[in-house]
């Protein structure tokens, strides 16, 4: 398992990537109080399957790029979400239909909340 560091490390770089695709609603969550073998999903909302490919896409680039492993990769074929598991980060990239359905968020409500630092456009960083 890798540190809480290099989880935030990897965060960073999802964010950064996902945002650079057209990425919305980026929300970062510490599941690592009920998820043991996870730090941190983020969860990225993509306007159609065009994008929400495009940016799993570059997530998963950026990353490998940056020297992580990719575990698991699931949904891309679909590209309505896209699960990408890289051990202690996590990142489902929702089109909005599916994001709003399953709603992760709601489920994970009592995680605490772990900043992003790369602004977002029309949002301050951490809103």
């Amino acid at each position: 398992m890798q540190s809480a560091a290099s989880a935030t490390e990897m965060l960073q770089i999802a964010a950064e990537a996902a945002l650079s695709k057209g990425g919305e609603d980026l929300l970062a969550l510490n599941v690592s109080e009920p998820l043991p073998l996870v730090d941190i999903f983020l969860l990225v909302t993509g306007n159609s399957e065009r994008n929400v490919a495009a940016i799993a896409d570059e997530v998963e680039d950026r990353l490998i790029e940056a020297g992580h492993k990719r575990v698991r990769r699931e949904g891309r074929d679909e590209a309505r979400w896209v699960l990408l598991d890289f051990g202690d980060l996590i990142v489902h990239v929702f089109h909005e239909q599916e994001r709003t359905y399953y709603g992760l968020e709601r489920l994970w409500k009592d995680c605490p909340v772990v900043p992003i630092e790369a602004a977002q456009p029309g949002r301050a960083v951490g809103e």
